[in-house]
C-alpha cells in the first residue's frame, strides 16, 4: 500500500476491537478480521498523499485479495467439516461389520476353537506344486496343504484346523506361507487371510480402523473383501 503507515492504528484494531469482549483464546485478540482490512483500506484512503492517490487497479487488487482470503478460509472450514462427516459415515458403515469376516493382506490367521480358517493365494502366472505351510506360535509346522498346480490369478483355500496327525489344533494365531514353482524357480506367493472383526475404532492418522480378533487393527481401506 502507498501512503503513510500507521502502526498505532493497526495495534488499536488488534487490542481494542471490542472493549470488554471476552475471547476463549487470547490469540484471537491479535487476529485481523475482514472488517479490519476494510478499515485499513479506508484509513489508507484518508491518509494518502493527494498528489499521488491510489489508482483504481490497486484498489481493486486489494479488495480482490481480501475477498479471496475470505473465500479460501471459508472453503477450508467447509472441507474440514466434509472430511469429518466422511469419517463419521465410514465409522457408521464399518460398525455394521462387527462380527463378520474380512479378507486382509496378512500371513497370519486366528484359529477359533472347533473352527477352521480360510484365505486366498495370488500368482501372476501358472504355478506348479503349490504348498501352504502352517506354523504355530513357536514356529513349528503343524500341517502342510498340497494344492497341486494353479493357473494365473487367485485361488481360495481352507484349513480345517487339524494337524498332520489328524488332531484338532489348539485355538490361537498361526502363520501361513505359500511356496510354488513359477517359471522354473521356487517362489513364495502372496496371500490374504480371512479374519473376524471384533470392534471399530475412529480418530487418529489411520482413520477408521477395524480391530481383528487376535490380529490387532487394520485400516478399513486395506480390506479386500467382506464375508
Amino acid at each position: 500500500m502507498e501512503g503513510v503507515s500507521n502502526n498505532s492504528y493497526i495495534d488499536s484494531m488488534k487490542w481494542k476491537k471490542d472493549e470488554g469482549a471476552k475471547y476463549a483464546d487470547p490469540d484471537e485478540q491479535q487476529k485481523l478480521q475482514q472488517e479490519d482490512f476494510f478499515k485499513l483500506l479506508t484509513e489508507q484512503l484518508n491518509m494518502q498523499d493527494p498528489s499521488k492517490p491510489v489508482e483504481n487497479d490497486q484498489m481493486i487488487a486489494q479488495m480482490t485479495s481480501f475477498t479471496m482470503a475470505e473465500g479460501i478460509t471459508g472453503l477450508s472450514e467447509r472441507f474440514d467439516q466434509f472430511a469429518e462427516d466422511m469419517t463419521s459415515n465410514q465409522a457408521l458403515q464399518a460398525s455394521t461389520m462387527v462380527g463378520r469376516k474380512v479378507l486382509v493382506p496378512t500371513d497370519q490367521a486366528n484359529l477359533e476353537e472347533g473352527a477352521g480358517v480360510s484365505g486366498m493365494i495370488a500368482t501372476p502366472q501358472t504355478a506348479q506344486n503349490v504348498k501352504i505351510n502352517i506354523k504355530d506360535s513357536s514356529g513349528a509346522v503343524v500341517k502342510t496343504l498340497n494344492l497341486g498346480d494353479m493357473p494365473e490369478g487367485t485361488k481360495e483355500f481352507e484349513w480345517d484346523g487339524t494337524t498332520t496327525t489328524g488332531e484338532q489344533a489348539p485355538a490361537g494365531n498361526y502363520t501361513f506361507s505359500v511356496n510354488a514353482t513359477v517359471g522354473g524357480q521356487t517362489e513364495e506367493l502372496p496371500l490374504q487371510m480371512h479374519a473376524r472383526v471384533q470392534s471399530v475404532s475412529t480418530g487418529g492418522e489411520r482413520g477408521v480402523v477395524l480391530n481383528l480378533k487376535g490380529l490387532g487393527g487394520i485400516r478399513l481401506s486395506d480390506v479386500s473383501e467382506i464375508s
